[in-house]
This record gives C-alpha cells, structure tokens and sequence, in this order.
C-alpha cells in the first residue's frame, strides 16, 4: 500500500529549530569577469562585497544582492573557463535557482534578454508565471512573477490553501482558479495582474 501524501499547511511545524529566513547561497562559479558581467551588469544584482574566500584565500568570494538584501555568492578563479553546457543533475545538485520580478517589469525582462540575444523559455505555471534560462555556466535561473496580489506575509498561506482547493477539485496542479478560491477564502482581494499568454509547460528545453 503507498504511503499517504506528506499533509502540506503554512502553520510551523512541531521542530526544535527556527529559521528566520534565507541569508544567502554560495555557488561554485567560473570566473569574476564572466560572472560579474551576467549577475550584475545583466541581471542587476549589485556587487555588495568581494573578498577572499576564507577557506581557500587563492579563491574570490563574490557577493551579489539578489534585489531584497538576500545575497547569492559565487567562489571564482580567473584560472576557471565558463562553460554554458548544461550542468549535470544528481542527488544534492542544485536543479534551479528562482528570483522573484515585479509583474510590471516582467515584460521588460523578456526584451532585455532578447537585445541581447539570451534565449530564455516562457511557462504559466498556475501559481505564478515565469522565465527559464541558462548562466554563463549553464546554470538554470527561474524568474518569477505573482499572477495575483499576494501579500509577503500571507503567501504561505495562500499556497498551502490552493494546495487543499486544487487537491479537493482532482486536479493535478495549481491553477487560476484555486488561486482565486484561496484569495477569496482567506478574505484577500482577487487582484490580478496583466501578463502575457504563455504555455503551460516543464522547464527549460535546451
């Protein structure tokens, strides 16, 4: 017999630790030049602290502001050639990395990539909307954006919500809808926000 689905809430679990949120994440990376030239010079994220890596001080440690003051770090060594070849998945690789975008710059997003010529793959994923992409090393980058008005401090709760509305209608993801229903019952403005027609989809394709 299969054992039952793990049960999905927005309370906090019955755990001995607290977290307080996300400080930051630390990459391997290639190079400095590279990787300053995608992260911040194409992607905006300003480069709030270089120094060397404490453990490996022939190494760069690279910190970059991801747009709310969590920071993504990179180890690079000008000795490191980038390489934009898929990455290779495996138990305790990182599959993505997903940074949130405004709705009302969502668009502008897309055309950046395109003036330069950066491919990229547009999905609605019921939940939200986004961007996949590849880094300079062939890292997969998600770009998010609400497809409702959700405020901070009740998206958790408004996901785990939809969770309970799309599991009782059988279907097999998140759609509008249970998004609807969720911001309705949980007495929150249904506000959407205009974005462009995309397929639903997997992922990033090449």
């Amino acid at each position: 017999m299969p054992d039952e689905p793990t049960s999905v809430s927005a309370e906090l679990p019955d755990s001995p630790i607290r977290l307080s949120g996300t400080d930051h994440i630390t990459l391997i990376g290639s190079n400095e030049a590279d990787t300053v030239a995608f992260y911040r010079d194409l992607l905006g994220m300003p480069l709030v602290l270089r120094q060397p890596n404490l453990d490996q001080p022939e190494v760069t440690h690279l910190f970059f502001d991801t747009g709310d003051g969590r920071i993504l770090t990179f180890f690079v060594s000008d000795d490191r050639e980038s390489d934009p070849r898929p990455q290779r998945t495996g138990l305790g690789a990182v599959h993505h990395l997903a940074f949130s975008v405004e709705p009302e710059r969502f668009v502008e997003t897309k055309e950046a990539f395109d003036e330069v010529d950066h491919h990229y793959n547009e999905f609605d994923r019921g939940a939200f909307h986004s961007i996949y992409t590849r880094d300079h090393n062939g890292l997969v980058l998600e770009f998010a954006t609400d497809k409702f008005h959700i405020p901070d401090d009740r998206r958790a709760e408004v996901l785990a919500t939809a969770q309970r509305v799309r599991e009782e209608a059988g279907a097999d993801y998140v759609k509008d809808e249970h998004m609807e229903a969720a911001l309705e019952e949980l007495g929150l403005e249904v506000d959407p926000y205009e974005l462009p027609d995309a397929p639903t989809g997997a992922g990033y394709d090449r």
